[in-house]
């Protein structure tokens, strides 16, 4: 049995998108299954501990795991700015970026927290109290420098 890097699923892919071999009945399905995108953080220390493995320095696997996510993020950039070319040029609206900046998401998932925070009474009820509160202590405060 020989030593095979990767998995069967992921080699196969590549070969695929290679036009190397035809598409497997398979395939599809497998992907379905395996939909799981790690985050980058996670991507980028599977290939330094990788380049490591292969007998490269912690530094310069590190720079080397870096220039090749930078190249891979500059690739898809290109890739979606075509894609958005290729739609305007159809008539057609375009695709969602598939690859939004970390604060976008981030802020993306704190927008309904934003907005419950103006329309929750609790929420509200809860501030009046704090303003209260410190309208207090700032009369407290008042009364002892006199």
């Amino acid at each position: 049995m020989s030593f095979m890097r990767g998995t069967l699923l992921s080699k196969t892919r590549k070969l695929v998108n290679g036009l190397a071999i035809a598409k497997p009945v398979w395939l599809k399905a497998m992907e379905q299954f395996n939909g799981f995108n790690p985050p980058p953080a996670r991507v980028f220390a599977w290939r330094v501990l990788e380049l490591k493995g292969e007998g490269i320095r912690d530094e310069e696997a590190i720079a080397i795991a870096d220039m090749e996510y930078k190249a891979e993020k500059r690739a898809k950039k290109k890739a979606y700015v075509s894609l958005k070319q290729i739609a305007r040029l159809q008539g057609k609206k375009p695709p969602p970026n598939p690859y939004p900046s970390a604060i976008k998401e981030i802020q993306a998932e704190e927008k309904k927290f934003i907005h419950e925070r103006f329309t929750n009474p609790k929420i509200l009820e809860i501030v009046e109290k704090m303003k209260q509160e410190r309208a207090a202590s700032i009369q407290e405060r008042a009364k002892m420098r006199r």
